[in-house]
């Protein structure tokens, strides 16, 4: 008992002693001073680090909408050349777009007869030589604006790849896509169908490539960027179509008088094989007769 009271009596001694000498309080006070002064700047430091966190997304990218870790479909895009909505190797364009400034021969294999009408064609129509359905893809990568049934058409499918420039797929059926997927190009979007504006071309899909709205060649653009498509200056909507229509109806003008003067001409001519009158013979007519007689 005597020795621990011993050893606890020598311990408070020595915390005395300690305690006593001049530089223990100041040490004390200035390493808790350090201690408090260190903790203040760690919690304000980590605090300017999380409001530059909100203030900047790290995970954005140039391209608006789209993270470092997301697909950047705009570059592909870019990178990408239109191709053929076809895959086989069997695939042919049974039906080519109407050129306004083409030849007569080509703009009238390019003419759709729908309802006792022919129609310029808006696009290219593709099938197989055996009659068969196959898989309709993208032309290139983009985002589904449009998933339509349309029993005229054979519904309808439009993609966007820029700002008004589109791309649609008509005469499909077994759709696999909806509005506001992303597509790659080459993938599959439908099956061939057939549609009723455009019958005779049996078991095939009606491609177009649309600039504000605007339909223009897909064969001008296959293997071509989608720059080359935003550079080109196409004409405004109707304005070929105008000046068709107006030579149209100066054709059908001219030819109205052709068969109008063709139409005198036959009347004349009838009037002479048939004459509606008997012409009276004249008095120097009637002096020659009589002297004949004599």
């Amino acid at each position: 008992m005597r020795e621990e009271e011993n050893k606890r009596s020598s311990q408070n001694s020595s915390f005395k002693r300690f305690f006593q000498k001049r530089w223990v309080f100041p040490a004390v006070y200035i390493a808790s001073a350090a201690i408090i002064l260190t903790g203040l700047l760690w919690y304000q430091s980590s605090g300017n680090v999380n409001e530059k966190s909100k203030m900047y997304d790290y995970n954005a990218t140039d391209v608006p909408g789209k993270g470092f870790n997301q697909p950047s479909l705009e570059v592909n895009r870019a990178l990408e050349n239109f191709k053929m909505p076809v895959t086989n190797a069997d695939a042919v364009v049974q039906k080519q777009f109407y050129d306004f400034e083409g030849k007569k021969e080509q703009q009238e294999a390019a003419l759709v007869f729908y309802n006792n009408t022919y129609h310029p064609n808006t696009g290219i129509d593709i099938a197989l030589k055996s009659g068969e359905a196959f898989d309709v893809v993208a032309a290139m990568s983009g985002t589904v604006t449009k998933v339509e049934e349309d029993s005229l058409l054979g519904n309808v499918i439009e993609i966007e790849h820029d700002k008004g420039i589109v791309t649609q797929y008509q005469s499909v059926k077994d759709i696999k896509v909806e509005v506001g997927d992303e597509v790659k190009q080459g993938q599959a979007l439908a099956k061939a169908g057939q549609s009723l504006f455009n019958e005779k071309a049996g078991v095939h899909v009606h491609f177009e490539i649309r600039k504000d709205n605007v339909a223009v060649n897909p064969i001008d653009y296959f293997e071509k960027s989608l720059s080359a498509l935003q550079e080109a200056k196409i004409p405004a909507a109707g304005k070929k179509q105008e000046s068709s229509e107006d030579g149209d109806a100066g054709k059908s003008a001219d030819d109205s008088k052709s068969e109008d003067g063709s139409a005198d001409d036959k009347k004349d001519s009838a009037d002479d094989e048939n004459p509606s009158e008997i012409k009276e013979p004249s008095d120097e007519s009637s002096d020659s007769l009589d002297n004949e007689n004599s």
